[in-house]
């Protein structure tokens, strides 16, 4: 199975045939919903999206024996904050249960690219 990128306004336009709502308006409200999960994980907080999963701000420890890969230098990285996201049980259960596409007589499917 190849994996396919999904755009902001591939989901736009999925919720609109969904919904029928206006397209702005459901921009608008992506737009408002990713903006508050940012301004959480700014202000360290957890984002638990029930079904989905949880968006995590953990701290990054301290490195000094990282090496630049260019120059082959020794440097220091600081501790920092990442993100994290980790997926709850029914995305997880929806994604495992994903198999690849085959063909009629049993062998895996290969996409044509080019």
């Amino acid at each position: 199975m190849t994996a396919e990128k999904w755009t902001k306004a591939d989901i736009i336009d999925a919720a609109y045939e969904r919904t029928g709502m206006n397209k702005a308006y459901i921009r608008d409200v992506y737009e408002c919903i990713f903006a508050e999960i940012k301004a959480a994980l700014v202000a360290g907080k957890t984002v638990e999206l029930r079904g989905v999963g949880t968006f995590k701000t953990p701290v990054r420890s301290l490195r000094t024996s990282a090496r630049n890969p260019r120059t082959g230098e020794t440097i220091r990285i600081e501790a920092h904050r990442t993100v994290s996201f980790r997926p709850g049980q029914e995305l997880r259960a929806a994604v495992r249960s994903l198999v690849e596409p085959q063909t009629d007589d049993g062998s895996p499917y290969e996409a044509k690219t080019g």
